[in-house]
């Protein structure tokens, strides 16, 4: 094409002695530190969404069962068994929980307690967050349960002391008049902590882990659960996959994805990154004056060799397009060198993490995950501002010029 030749050729040409070439260079910095800054902060707040996804994964499972009105239900064994069979269901896991009173030699406090299965266990990747004793509950003649490192603090618990006990107390549902019968008033629970885990305050003050069976009992909830947990084989259709699940349930039931599941923390994450990008555009558009500047000073420079364009037969439409394509070449520069600069710097905080989080948290360094999508984005928007920016110096191109 004529006009992109000719666009190349201002690019790598002499420069002139007046200020565009200047300018245009400080325009190709502009959207590069844009550019950069936009995958820098991209990445950042992809890596922060993959620390916390993979935090949840600890009790988040792929897609969650549970009952649209109430805390438990019975599952149909039928229905049950249509879920297993369906083609991407790894695995199924039956939860029960709800809020019990705790009471030690020491502290009394309120917790959730799970009942679980040894299935929760490769539905959920809890094992890893295992810091003391075994990722096991156990029905024996002294049961066992997994709890959260603060509340084993609070409660002086210990897997190393055979003496060490959790007593479980949940209000009697069947029980009428309490105050006539107080000694029946709570169902109680003797564990036995065989297991702490760590993986955050929100988990790790919060919940307990016991044997299925044995929280059915104390709840008066034979058979009951109120979750159906589920993780999917690799690469499964997790949409189509929740809409098999919810026809075979019916509208009684909820089906949430993970994702769903923590809606609320993923909507706030994904909100922030796109008004950060909202903020970075608007900064891009405020330096893209300077390559407005920069054009229209670059229009007055090349003049003369419009006027020997024009001579020559090229029309107005061929000396608009010189300009504009100048403006994407610009732009494709700058941003190609903010890209590959930002993409630099963020390998660079993956290997060394040069950039330390102050405090105590359960990573040291700021967590940074580039993603393909983000650099189709990143790439898309400056050349974006790059054509507007160029769009009004390459409207005016041609006036003065006596142009067909």
């Amino acid at each position: 094409m004529p006009s992109f030749t000719i666009a190349l050729r201002y690019l790598r040409g002499k420069r002139g002695v007046n200020a565009a070439p200047l300018l245009s260079r400080i325009s190709m910095l502009a959207l590069a530190v844009g550019a950069a800054s936009l995958l820098i902060l991209f990445s950042v707040f992809n890596g922060f969404e993959q620390v916390v996804s993979k935090l949840y994964t600890a009790f988040y499972s792929d897609m969650r069962i549970s009952p649209a009105q109430g805390k438990f239900f019975v599952p149909d064994s039928t229905k049950l068994l249509r879920i297993r069979q369906l083609n991407g269901i790894a695995a199924l896991a039956p939860v029960i929980e709800d809020n019990v009173f705790v009471h030690s030699e020491d502290e009394q406090m309120v917790v959730t307690l799970k009942g679980v299965t040894g299935a929760y266990f490769k539905v959920n990747k809890l094992t890893p967050y295992i810091i003391s004793g075994r990722d096991t509950v156990r029905n024996e003649a002294l049961p066992t349960a997994i709890v959260g490192v603060h509340i084993a603090a609070r409660l002086g618990l210990s897997v190393d002391n055979d003496f060490s006990r959790i007593d479980l107390y949940y209000p009697n549902p069947e029980l009428r008049h309490p105050v006539l019968n107080p000694a029946d008033a709570y169902g109680t629970l003797e564990l036995r902590p065989d297991g702490i885990f760590k993986v955050q305050e929100e988990f790790d003050a919060r919940y307990v882990l016991a044997p299925l069976p044995l929280v059915q009992q104390l709840f008066h909830r034979p058979g009951a659960v109120s979750s159906l947990e589920l993780k999917l084989a690799p690469g499964a259709n997790q949409e189509a996959l929740r809409r098999q699940v919810q026809q075979i349930l019916g509208p009684g039931f909820t089906v949430a994805t993970r994702f769903e599941q923590n809606h609320t923390i993923n909507s706030v994450m994904r909100t922030e990154k796109w008004a950060t990008y909202v903020i970075l555009l608007f900064i891009l558009l405020i330096a893209s004056v300077n390559m407005v500047g920069a054009m229209s000073l670059l229009v007055l420079e090349k003049r003369r060799d419009m006027a020997i364009l024009t001579a020559m037969g090229a029309g107005r439409s061929l000396i608009r397009k010189i300009f504009l394509y100048e403006g994407l070449l610009w732009a494709a520069v700058g941003g190609g060198v903010g890209i590959g600069a930002g993409a630099l710097l963020c390998l660079g905080q993956q290997r060394w993490g040069w950039v330390k989080l102050n405090g105590v948290f359960i990573i040291d360094a700021y967590p940074v995950a580039m993603q393909a999508s983000d650099f189709v984005v990143i790439a898309l928007t400056v050349l974006g501002v790059g054509v507007l920016a160029a769009l009004y110096p390459a409207l005016r191109s041609g006036r003065g010029l006596a142009l067909e």
